[in-house]
């Protein structure tokens, strides 16, 4: 679930830099005009896999752990995110004739890789409008592109294609499906607070066999491993009172998944709307409660970089699976920093996990997402 935008001032201010905008600031509790999620999302694919112009904020992620013929590990993290900076109606009002500069549609890219048998952190971003083929989400029969500049994620019904090409490194992987898409919530829609409209639509492939070619300071390297791609969009997604998250995504041993979603309120709690997805052998979803899961932090983390303390540590238990887990950063290292896009803050990375489930030992590979710790997460949700 993950990362999304900053004050929608910030994203105004940075189109300041690649060309004029003519468009109104977005607050953050002014949702009037845009379509909301407020009940079942009816996700019908290959439809789904595309862009849902009219809700606010949209985002497509992509997340996985890597290995090298030489056992060196990898792991990488790809968003695209689509920000609607101004409601459906406020088209009508555009002069006449419209500048083909002219998007109501924003689009902002991060990737990172984890090196982690060097223990390095490596970063990039993007931003640009959704205008003159420089940014967007077309369509075009049964597949999806997701594109910014030369950055694209590429959907079709039995594969992802995924390209990234930065400074410090790139990656052209292919990624095959194991299971079909798993909704989250009640049939995808996705609870983030006490209001019926603080959610989202909420969809993820869990399990996607990875194969590729990383450059590393320009450097090939053909590496293979496991994915996880998740797709959300919504209006008001964050309830009132929130501080931030904690996200898991994991990949077990005994070929399930886990997805956890920990809300954290400003005041120091967990919000009601906190929640699990379990994904079993065969691909079927099982909901589970905030009631039904513990999450202990046992260790932490102090950023050099920000003085941001975060976990880096975590005991997982999800009482009806008997999932009893301790699931550890692969490095200490990776933080997301994205002053030239959002200005949001947050801890993106690559973890490993052992313990039991039902009495069993097993084991696993993730991602772990976790804002709000650096200050309070203030995108326009």
């Amino acid at each position: 679930m993950k990362q999304l935008l900053k004050k929608s001032i910030l994203i105004f201010l940075g189109l300041v830099l690649i060309g004029n905008i003519t468009c109104c600031k977005v607050a953050a509790e002014d949702k009037e005009g845009f379509l909301e999620v407020s009940g079942s999302c009816d996700l019908i694919f290959p439809i789904d896999h595309g862009p849902h112009p009219g809700y606010r904020t949209e985002w497509w992620y992509y997340t996985g752990n890597l290995v090298a013929a030489s056992k060196e590990r990898y792991g990488f993290q790809l968003t695209f995110f689509r920000s609607q900076i101004s409601p459906p109606g406020a088209r009508k009002k555009w002069p006449q004739p419209t500048s083909a500069w002219r998007t109501q549609q924003v689009y902002i890219a991060h990737s990172a890789i984890s090196y982690i048998t060097a223990k390095q952190y490596l970063h990039a971003e993007r931003v640009s409008r959704g205008a003159l083929n420089m940014a967007g989400a077309n369509q075009a029969k049964d597949a999806t592109t997701i594109f910014l500049n030369n950055w694209s994620a590429h959907i079709e019904p039995d594969r992802h294609q995924l390209i990234v090409h930065s400074d410090r490194f790139s990656y052209e992987l292919d990624l095959i499906p194991e299971k079909p898409a798993v909704m989250h919530g009640i049939d995808g829609y996705s609870r983030k607070g006490s209001n019926v409209d603080n959610a989202s639509c909420y969809y993820s492939f869990t399990r996607l066999s990875t194969k590729g070619k990383l450059f590393v300071d320009d450097k090939a390297i053909a590496v293979e491993g496991s994915a996880w791609m998740d797709h959300e969009y919504g209006t008001d997604i964050l309830g009132p009172g929130m501080k931030g998250w904690d996200w898991f995504s994991l990949q077990l041993s005994d070929h399930t998944e886990v997805m956890v979603l920990v809300l954290r309120t400003d005041k120091g709690g967990i919000g009601p709307a906190s929640s699990a997805t379990v994904v079993d052998k065969q691909g079927q979803s099982q909901h589970i409660s905030k009631n039904e899961l513990e999450l202990t932090v046992l260790d932490t983390w102090k950023s050099p970089h920000t003085k941001a303390i975060y976990p880096a540590r975590w005991r997982l238990q999800i009482h009806p699976n008997l999932v009893d887990i301790t699931i550890k950063t692969n490095l200490a290292d990776q933080e997301m920093l994205t002053s030239s896009t959002t200005g949001e803050i947050y801890w993106e990375g690559s973890v490993s996990l052992e313990g039991t489930k039902a009495n069993q030992k097993i084991v696993g590979l993730g991602y772990v997402e976790l804002t709000g710790y650096a200050r309070s997460f203030e995108a326009p949700m």
